[in-house]
C-alpha cells in the first residue's frame, strides 16, 4: 500500500519492518512541531494528518494533508536541521516509524527505495506548484470549484476530509469567503450542501466551466 516500498520483495519488506515502530495519535495530537529536531520518517497507515505552518501574522497555513499509505517527515533523509513545520493528526491515526539513519542505510543497500522517494517527492512539488499557481493566478471561484471537482472524483456525494476552517488555509482564502461561495453554489444548484461536510455535485458540468474560467 506504501508507494515507497511496494515494488520491494518480501524478504526487503521485512528488513523494512525489522526497522520501524508503530505509534497511534488521537485527534488533535501533534505528531511534530516547529523546532523539533528531525530524525523520522512517518509512514501513515490509517487515519489523515495536516501539515501546515503559522505565518508572522499568527494565521494557521495548511500546506497539505496526508492520508494511508503516505508519508511525512522525509527531510529528516536529507537534513537533520530542526523542523520547519508542524504536523497534526485530523482524526484517530496509526503510523509507522523508520529512524531516519536506519532507513537511509537501508536506502544505501536497496537504491530502488531512495528512487522511489524521489518519484513521490517530485510528485508533491508538482502539486505544490500547482497550488501555488492556482492562488496567485485564479479566482476564488476557480480554486473552489477545482478542489470539489478533484475531491470528488467519480463520486457525486462525498465528504470534505478538511473542516471549513483547514480548506479555506489550503485554498488562501478566509473562511467566510469559503462559506460564502459554498452558498452562492447550493443557491445556484450547482452542489448541495449537507451537515457541515458532505456535499452533493448537482452540475458536474457547471462546476467544470466554473474551474476552467
Amino acid at each position: 500500500m506504501v508507494p515507497i516500498f511496494h515494488h520491494l520483495s518480501h524478504d526487503d519488506m521485512l528488513r523494512v519492518a525489522d526497522i520501524t515502530s508503530e505509534r497511534t495519535y488521537e485527534r488533535g495530537e501533534v505528531i511534530y512541531r516547529v523546532g523539533d529536531k528531525r530524525g523520522q520518517l512517518f509512514v501513515l497507515h490509517t487515519g489523515r494528518v495536516k501539515i501546515f505552518r503559522i505565518t508572522v501574522d499568527g494565521k494557521e497555513q495548511v500546506l497539505r494533508t496526508v492520508g494511508p499509505g503516505d508519508f511525512l517527515g522525509e527531510l529528516s533523509l536529507f537534513s537533520t536541521s530542526e523542523q520547519t513545520d508542524t504536523a497534526m493528526a485530523l482524526e484517530p491515526s496509526r503510523m509507522c516509524c523508520i529512524e531516519w539513519k536506519h532507513l537511509r542505510a537501508l536506502m544505501e543497500e536497496i537504491p530502488s527505495i531512495a528512487m522511489q522517494v524521489i518519484q513521490q517527492l517530485s510528485g508533491r512539488l508538482e502539486k505544490t506548484e500547482s497550488l501555488l499557481e492556482q492562488t496567485n493566478l485564479s479566482s476564488v471561484e476557480q480554486r473552489l470549484a477545482s478542489y470539489l471537482l478533484e475531491a470528488s472524483g467519480t463520486n457525486e456525494t462525498f465528504t470534505l476530509e478538511l473542516s471549513k476552517g483547514d480548506l479555506a488555509s489550503l485554498l488562501g482564502m478566509s473562511q467566510e469567503t469559503l462559506s460564502r461561495r459554498l452558498s452562492v453554489l447550493q443557491q445556484e444548484h450547482v452542489i448541495t450542501l449537507q451537515g457541515q461536510r458532505s456535499i452533493t455535485i448537482c452540475d458536474r458540468q457547471a462546476l467544470e466551466l466554473l474551474g476552467d474560467r
